[in-house]
């Protein structure tokens, strides 16, 4: 981090304020999860701009771990926010009755995140808000996301932060420990881990990454060979997409 917890705190908040002001906004629409990244970024904006301007929502399948609803209620009361629960499975099964519909763990779980997310904006456009995002750096980074899915926000509050100052945050902000300590998964299909599907612990990504950013992107070993090889790949999912367009003279 370029400086403290508590300093590092004060400058997410501020982006947070800012962005509401600059848009015109009355708040923030947010998707929890259960997870440390969303869970973090509740309390940031809480902070930020008061807990009536922050609505939460929880979004479960029946993929979704049970407990995850028990800590965004035990959050979210903590909090003092707003939460609703809309359950996506009746969508998701339209979908099933789709032609040629393919039933693959990472098809469906590709179609969940585009789902909630829709949701999402739907919300922020009935309340005026806008919709804050909940991604960190490492799984942005390697592409640990569903493009126009989880990464899709007008904000993005944590994008900056590696997971392992994520959790320092959870820890300045007070955090649940049933959510700082829970194994971390989208929860996309049955027994979902993030670091088995991925392959590699959290702090090797984070140490791979800070690595290959310091040392002009030239890996020195197999694993961060291997985290370079999914920054590659995924570089599609930040940046914009490809055109011949021109830049419009007339755009500000």
């Amino acid at each position: 981090m370029q400086c403290d917890i508590g300093c590092e705190k004060t400058r997410v908040e501020n982006l947070i304020r800012q962005g509401i002001w600059s848009s015109g906004a009355d708040g923030v629409v947010l998707g929890i999860s259960g997870g440390i990244d969303s869970a973090v970024v509740a309390a940031l904006a809480t902070a930020a701009v008061g807990s009536e301007r922050v609505f939460a929502f929880f979004l479960p399948s029946a993929t979704t771990p049970s407990a995850d609803e028990r800590d965004v209620r035990e959050l979210c009361d903590r909090l003092a926010v707003a939460l609703q629960i809309i359950p996506i499975d009746g969508i998701i099964e339209a979908y099933r009755r789709m032609d040629g519909f393919v039933d693959k763990p990472h098809l469906t779980g590709n179609l969940m995140a585009r789902t909630r997310m829709a949701i999402l904006y739907f919300q922020a456009n009935l309340r005026n808000c806008l919709v804050i995002g909940t991604s960190n750096k490492t799984e942005y980074f390697i592409g640990y996301c569903t493009k126009w899915g989880d990464n899709a926000a007008d904000l993005q509050p944590i994008l900056h932060l590696f997971k392992k100052e994520v959790y320092l945050l959870g820890e300045e902000l007070g955090i649940p420990d049933a959510i700082m300590k829970k194994e971390p998964s989208a929860g996309l299909w049955q027994g979902q881990s993030d670091e088995k599907e991925i392959g590699i612990s959290y702090a090797e990504l984070d140490s791979a990454l800070e690595f290959l950013e310091g040392n002009h992107w030239k890996a020195e070993n197999e694993i961060q060979e291997r985290v370079f090889s999914l920054v590659k790949k995924s570089a599609h999912k930040r940046l914009p997409a490809l055109s011949l367009a021109g830049t419009d003279p007339r755009s500000p």
